[in-house]
């Protein structure tokens, strides 16, 4: 139990870890990895259940994605040019998730695996998913006056599924303060 438990704190970096390569345009304080993971999950399982896959296991996979950045921190793309990222964060993961039960370990290795180097539907929505909250994160940052629309652009041209595209098309068109503008009494 005492492993279970210092990987729950060890997760707990996560929330201190920021999202660092929008700070080249001028975000001070941006999301932490957290942040990320969390509504990526919700956007896996919104898109899980729009692409017909198990969106129950394609928000777990991204509760786990970024884990290993709890040891290694948030990686840039311009970081990204010097490791190979993937292979160190494949490695502190196998690392991280010795102490679990041997088949909770697996499980969160597989889905790890998958999410990164799958090929399958699920890996597809998880990687969008992923992605997504990129491009949403980004437009956040570009309605307050950020020059972050080189993130959407990149997204878009990443993307696979049919309901991702759908979902980014409206996102440009939308700005991120209208989900409420309707909700305030006068």
């Amino acid at each position: 139990m005492k492993k279970i438990i210092n990987y729950f704190f060890e997760l707990g970096m996560l929330k201190k870890y920021h999202h660092n390569g929008v700070m080249a345009a001028g975000v001070k304080i941006p999301d932490t990895v957290a942040e990320h993971s969390y509504r990526a999950a919700v956007i896996a399982y919104v898109l899980g259940k729009l692409e017909g896959v198990d969106a129950e296991k394609a928000a777990c996979m991204l509760l786990f994605h970024d884990a290993p950045e709890a040891r290694i921190g948030d990686h840039n793309k311009i970081a990204q040019r010097y490791i190979d990222r993937e292979e160190v964060e494949e490695n502190v993961l196998k690392e991280q998730v010795e102490g679990l039960p041997l088949a909770m370990a697996k499980d969160i290795e597989e889905m790890w695996i998958d999410k990164h180097k799958g090929s399958s539907k699920l890996a597809l929505v998880a990687h969008d998913a992923d992605l997504l909250e990129t491009a949403i994160q980004a437009k956040e940052y570009l309605d307050i006056g950020h020059p972050t629309q080189g993130w959407i652009d990149n997204v878009k041209d990443h993307l696979k599924t049919a309901s991702a595209k759908k979902l980014i098309k409206e996102l440009e068109k939308t700005h991120f303060t209208d989900w409420w503008k309707n909700l305030k009494k006068i």
